[in-house]
């Protein structure tokens, strides 16, 4: 093949997931494998950032001719962006590389879901195939999967039941600064009194009363947990919980009477940047404790198995101790009262790194070496 450098287009690098996917980028010294091109819809015209490759204009976003420029596009611009560019894109003859972090285009039959410790035979033979579009799963699903990525391998899993504690961040960087405020506005605002009851209950009526900054979020999330996340879907799913499954068994290529039920509950919490999750399994046949704890570990390096004791779950099992690295975290690892077929685990990971922003950044790097 070429070895000229591939061009590359950042689209939506402004926004939090192209952010994280630019430190990716810059740690791992990849500008110097392509030329970058950088997208905007507001700034066009503007001073291009300069990552060491010569500094250009940004280019239009909407602009069909400015687009085929590139050979590859990531975009983290979201959904509609997506809607509203990629068929127009396609039908005007463009043949590039689509890597795309929203949702979009995930179950489309001519895309394929990327999450390359699992599926990397299958991302190999998209591209001998000849496959152009590459999308990140929903978060939940890449950290759960890469949880239980070694189970899933060895065809352990039955089922699974998941309660998530999502991070705010999953909600969008106006939402997480809305969080924010919220907790600015708490510490400056709070009752100061001996009564703890009497400071819990204004505490609640406040955030109650709607004085509480809310864009984005519509609800108080301080001192609250949402348990609703997403659209609703016809059979009380919401979206969230929804995505769980399709996601999950398109990622595995599963034959439908193979696939794996999971279902569960999606609950956005009052932490920054990191997706916890509660899983029940059920096992396909009975497998000794050691043995499981060896499977996970041995799926992939990212995996940190944290043993089940209260120091240890404490220090490093939480979103705080996980954040801003590529670390899955994984413990709580038991069976469970129901039988010894059933398994419980906890894990924790970064929502804007394995989450969103990583799976996109290691699709770039396979694609830069089948493309030399």
């Amino acid at each position: 093949m070429h070895h000229n450098k591939p061009k590359v287009g950042l689209i939506g690098w402004r926004g939090m997931v192209g952010t994280v996917l630019l430190q990716r980028l810059v740690e791992e010294n990849q500008f110097q494998e392509i030329e970058a091109l950088f997208y905007s819809s507001s700034q066009v015209g503007n001073v291009a950032p300069d990552f060491g490759q010569q500094s250009d204009r940004l280019l239009d976003v909407y602009n069909l001719q400015m687009l085929s420029k590139a050979n590859i596009l990531i975009v983290c611009q979201g959904n509609k962006y997506t809607q509203d560019v990629y068929q127009k894109l396609r039908q005007s003859g463009w043949t590039g590389y689509w890597l795309d972090a929203s949702s979009a285009l995930r179950l489309h039959a001519d895309s394929i879901i990327v999450l390359d410790p699992l599926n990397r035979q299958h991302i190999n033979q998209a591209l001998c195939q000849g496959m152009k579009t590459f999308v990140g799963a929903n978060c939940t699903v890449s950290l759960l999967m890469l949880a239980i990525a070694g189970l899933l391998q060895a065809d352990l899993v039955d089922w699974i039941s998941t309660a998530s504690y999502q991070a705010i961040s999953g909600a969008g960087a106006q939402a997480m600064q809305t969080f924010i405020k919220q907790l600015q506005w708490t510490a400056h605002d709070l009752p100061n009194t001996t009564n703890i009851l009497a400071s819990a209950k204004t505490i609640s009526e406040k955030l109650m009363d709607n004085a509480l900054p809310a864009k984005q979020i519509n609800s108080p999330l301080l001192a609250n947990v949402l348990p609703w996340i997403d659209s609703e879907m016809s059979n009380g799913q919401t979206r969230e919980e929804w995505k769980a499954g399709v996601e999950l068994n398109k990622i595995l290529q599963l034959e439908t009477d193979k696939q794996i039920a999971i279902d569960g509950t999606c609950v956005r919490v009052g932490t920054i940047r990191s997706h916890a999750q509660a899983i029940t399994l059920k096992l396909k046949r009975c497998v000794p404790i050691d043995d499981i704890e060896q499977y996970i570990l041995q799926a992939h390096p990212w995996v940190k198995l944290v043993p089940n004791q209260r120091k240890e779950t404490l220090a490093k099992l939480t979103p705080l101790a996980v954040s801003n690295t590529l670390n899955i975290a994984v413990g709580r690892v038991r069976k469970m009262s129901m039988g010894e077929e059933y398994l419980n685990l906890f894990t924790v990971g970064d929502q804007l790194l394995w989450g969103a922003a990583e799976p996109l950044h290691r699709m770039l790097s396979i694609l830069i070496d089948f493309l030399n």
